[in-house]
């Protein structure tokens, strides 16, 4: 089978259950979004030594899979492939124990530190665009509204994560400074 099929070089692309809608549709714009974010946590595997972390972002990865599945499928009546509250729950379990190895956090930080840290704030980032974008999608059409739960709760793990790999690392994180002036 070919990777290429041509159907799409007119601007279109099928969903599940064979509709075609444009690319630039905001269902195909907030699962592609899910897909740049599943691409980088990928990027953080590469170099990550923290065995437990990986197995967490290695599920999380094949949960962004089926996110992405949830959202290109627009009929809700079929259940099958849809993100649930307890894969949400199983989000915030994996929060709480990263959570339980770090001080409490006194003000904001700065994304940063340990170039594995870096990669999951940035990360992050990707996670909470793909959010804003199914949060569009979900005002133009109807969708299953775990969907931006897991996308939310995920945001919030990858940055107790980048916290966590810097307090492994023996990395402060860098406290915001609002006062902060150039120096150059």
């Amino acid at each position: 089978m070919k990777i290429y099929t041509k159907t799409g070089d007119d601007g279109d692309t099928g969903l599940q259950g064979g509709h075609r809608i444009a690319k630039s549709h905001p269902r195909i714009v907030s699962y592609g979004a899910v897909d740049e974010a599943n691409a980088a946590i990928g990027m953080i595997l590469v170099d990550l030594t923290d065995k437990d972390v990986a197995l967490v972002l290695n599920r999380v990865q094949n949960d962004l899979f089926l996110v992405g599945a949830d959202l290109s499928n627009p009929d809700l009546g079929d259940t099958k492939n849809r993100v649930s509250l307890e894969m949400v729950k199983e989000l915030e379990l994996y929060i709480d124990k990263f959570e339980s190895e770090l001080p409490t956090l006194t003000s904001f930080i700065l994304p940063g530190g340990d170039a594995v840290a870096a990669q999951l704030h940035y990360a992050r980032t990707v996670v909470r665009r793909s959010e804003t974008l199914t949060v569009l999608l979900s005002e133009k059409d109807e969708i299953n509204s775990n969907c931006i739960k897991y996308l939310n709760r995920l945001s919030d793990l990858l940055f107790v994560i980048g916290r966590l790999i810097n307090k492994r690392r023996n990395i402060q994180d860098t406290k915001w400074n609002p006062k902060s002036k150039n120096t150059y």
